[in-house]
């Protein structure tokens, strides 16, 4: 068991979403960075789709009662152990007692909390996620606070070295780059925009405002007009898609997003890229970059493939591990 002891502000319980209820208006929730959330889950020996615990923008701090295993994946913010320094991405064991401090972030986003087994949360439509626009899910459908205790699902210790175990996540940003580079597919309404608008999003950079949250991240930048004139019906929307609204800014919908929405759409950020915009914050910049159907598949393959190695990897050393003990 862990026992919060201070955390910042909107931190969640969160597996991979709830998917197959879109057609009743409920949207999926689930991480909004899901390769630092699985990746967390992998050190382990947990399922992918284990429970985690999803911290933006700490600091935050827990004492463990109990000796079990945790897993720490996604920004960098200082981690340490009862004063010992630990990697970014770690996994390893802490004692009864132990208090593990998170500092400030110094990139990125979100950091994310894997216990043994997943965090034993109730499993309510196929997921244990927190819905907080439904107030269901994860810790009584809220977001956590001071003194808040969660429990890991599994009772077997892992095999795990002494110091620990890591590996190493892609980065957030290309190399040079100070903006964040996110792959899209033009949507249904990209060619009702002026040429000048589309131009100019494929190829200036847009800033996250501070009024962004799970939902969708709303951006600033160079204004976006339609050549078509004329309201949409409301249609079917799904994470990674944006819109943009009568003042011409986009909003990227996010892991919480809506079902549905009546803002004509010029992209959909493709699936591997979204972990990139949950690692952003308030004041980075956003670059799109124009793929097709093609380059998105090949992006899904490699996705997979890096998935592929790391279970391959920690697979390996569980098994050399085994062979010492």
């Amino acid at each position: 068991m862990i026992e919060i002891l201070a955390i910042p502000p909107l931190a969640t319980v969160q597996d991979l979403g709830r998917d197959g209820h879109w057609f009743q208006g409920l949207g999926r929730a689930g991480a909004m960075d899901s390769l630092a959330h699985r990746a967390a889950n992998l050190l382990l020996g947990n399922d992918e789709d284990a429970a985690t615990l999803e911290i933006p923008l700490t600091p935050a701090k827990f004492r463990f009662h109990g000796r079990q295993a945790f897993a720490l994946a996604g920004a960098p913010c200082g981690a340490r152990l009862d004063g010992r320094a630990l990697p970014r991405v770690w996994a390893g064991m802490a004692e009864d007692g132990q208090v593990l401090d998170l500092g400030g972030m110094s990139d990125g986003a979100r950091v994310y909390l894997a216990l043994r087994g997943g965090i034993d949360v109730p499993e309510i439509l196929g997921s244990r996620s927190t819905q907080l626009r439904e107030a269901f899910g994860g810790l009584e459908g809220r977001v956590l606070a001071p003194g808040d205790r969660l429990v890991p699902l599994g009772n077997e210790t892992p095999l795990l070295p002494g110091h620990g175990l890591s590996l190493g996540l892609p980065p957030l940003r290309r190399e040079g780059d100070g903006a964040i580079t996110l792959r899209a597919l033009p949507s249904t309404e990209h060619d009702d925009f002026s040429p000048a608008a589309q131009q100019a999003f494929w190829s200036t950079p847009y800033t996250v405002t501070p009024q962004s949250n799970r939902q969708g991240y709303r951006l600033d930048g160079v204004e976006l007009t339609r050549a078509e004139i004329g309201e949409l019906r409301s249609h079917g929307i799904v994470p990674g898609i944006v819109q943009v609204p009568g003042g011409g800014q986009p909003i990227v919908q996010l892991a919480d997003s809506a079902t549905m929405g009546g803002y004509p759409k010029i992209a959909a950020v493709i699936a591997p890229d979204l972990w990139r915009i949950g690692q952003a914050r308030p004041g980075d910049q956003l670059r799109f970059e124009r793929v097709d159907l093609a380059e998105a598949e090949k992006a899904d393959r490699e996705s997979d493939r890096l998935f592929a190695y790391w279970k391959r990897d920690i697979a390996a050393l569980v098994r050399q591990l085994g062979s010492w003990t």
